[in-house]
């Protein structure tokens, strides 16, 4: 217990020296700059306290807890006592019979997304401004899908060693062609939605899933292949959320329905 308050402390600390360039800059910009008094200083400060106390504790929670389990999970899925245990008979393992690694990771991912605080805030805006044109649930089902197939594909080029820029290279080709073909309204914010998916949930089990499926599955290098997933949860989701868009509006078409998405 001791140990762990210790490491608290430490990593508060440490939280509050990233943070000061932070209320350096703001504060600077705000008397120096703009040249009057913060609005609500109290709530202000109160806040930045919050902030310190949340990011200490929720970096403690990342090396105490989702890190280690993402590599545990990851560490019994590709376990051959496990891969036997549910019907393996030949010795040599092959891409195939790592099928419960795949469906891990589509469901980790479909649900970190889901639960994911900076995409439902991105959602919240993006139906506001877009007057309810684009739903909040459509949006965040949409992205979710696309980390989880982006996910479960990472994964799988993790499994049968395949380079990288392959897939990433093949996935941003198709993403030029559909910001032809897609509703004006949604293409910033499907690039957008890229970026709101590598934040406090998805990224820490993501990470930590492909370092230990590259730690455990022979012949992969966890510094070669353990990284990359993170790319894959920033690329499938402006696909899915683009087609999601080309879907609607085709069908809203069809039925001569008001446009939404």
């Amino acid at each position: 217990m001791i140990e762990l308050l210790t490491h608290l402390f430490q990593v508060t600390l440490d939280t509050i020296m990233d943070v000061l360039p932070i209320v350096a800059i703001i504060f600077g910009f705000q008397f120096l700059v703009i040249r009057k008094p913060v609005p609500n200083l109290r709530k202000v400060i109160i806040g930045f306290i919050y902030v310190l106390i949340g990011l200490a504790f929720f970096l403690v929670g990342l090396e105490e807890a989702l890190f280690p389990l993402g590599e545990l999970m990851a560490q019994q899925l590709t376990d051959p006592a496990f891969i036997y245990s549910t019907g393996k008979v030949s010795e040599i393992l092959n891409w195939q019979d790592y099928k419960w690694v795949y469906l891990f990771a589509i469901a980790i991912g479909f649900s970190t997304t889901i639960a994911e605080p900076s995409l439902l805030a991105v959602a919240i805006k993006a139906n506001e401004v877009s007057a309810g044109v684009i739903g909040i649930t459509g949006l965040r089902v949409a992205v979710a899908l696309g980390v989880a197939v982006g996910i479960g594909l990472g994964t799988f080029r993790i499994v049968t060693g395949t380079p990288l820029h392959y897939y990433i290279v093949a996935g941003y080709f198709i993403v030029i062609m559909q910001t032809f073909y897609a509703p004006k309204i949604i293409i910033a914010l499907a690039y957008d939605s890229g970026g709101v998916t590598t934040s406090t949930v998805t990224v820490p089990l993501v990470t930590a899933l492909g370092l230990g499926l590259a730690s455990t599955i022979p012949g992969r290098s966890a510094l070669l292949d353990g990284f990359g997933l993170i790319a894959f949860a920033s690329l499938c989701p402006i696909i899915s959320v683009m087609g999601y868009a080309q879907l609607s509006e085709w069908r809203n078409k069809k039925n001569g329905k008001k446009n939404e998405i």
